[in-house]
């Protein structure tokens, strides 16, 4: 099962950590992980490329995992914040579709 955890600090979502191969089909067929991927790479590069966050990505290749954190502070707000919603929405709806290969969770976190 994939995995993906936003982390809320204060009311604002400060990254997330996706974790986890969804299982749905074999590697290179599966539609779920191919989908989260695709909207995972679009979140990051609309992100740092587009908005200009400066966020931390770390990729653990062994765990099958990749992590976001946004920095303190950093320009564009309401929209890295809209663009992070969206992905939390969309996954959402996909793990409403495919529930036993995905799961989506809020954790309240400091920092």
């Amino acid at each position: 099962m994939t995995r993906v955890s936003f982390f809320d600090g204060g009311g604002r979502i400060t990254g997330f950590r996706c974790q986890g191969h969804s299982g749905f089909s074999s590697a290179g067929t599966d539609i779920v992980c191919a989908a989260v991927t695709a909207l995972i790479r679009m979140t990051e590069c609309t992100l740092n490329d587009v908005c200009g966050s400066g966020a931390q990505v770390q990729v653990d290749q062994d765990a099958a995992a990749i992590s976001l954190r946004l920095p303190a502070q950093y320009s564009e707000e309401d929209t890295v914040q809209a663009v992070l919603a969206g992905l939390m929405l969309t996954l959402s709806s996909l793990r409403d579709e495919y529930p036993d290969h995905l799961e989506v969770m809020e954790v309240q976190h400091n920092a």
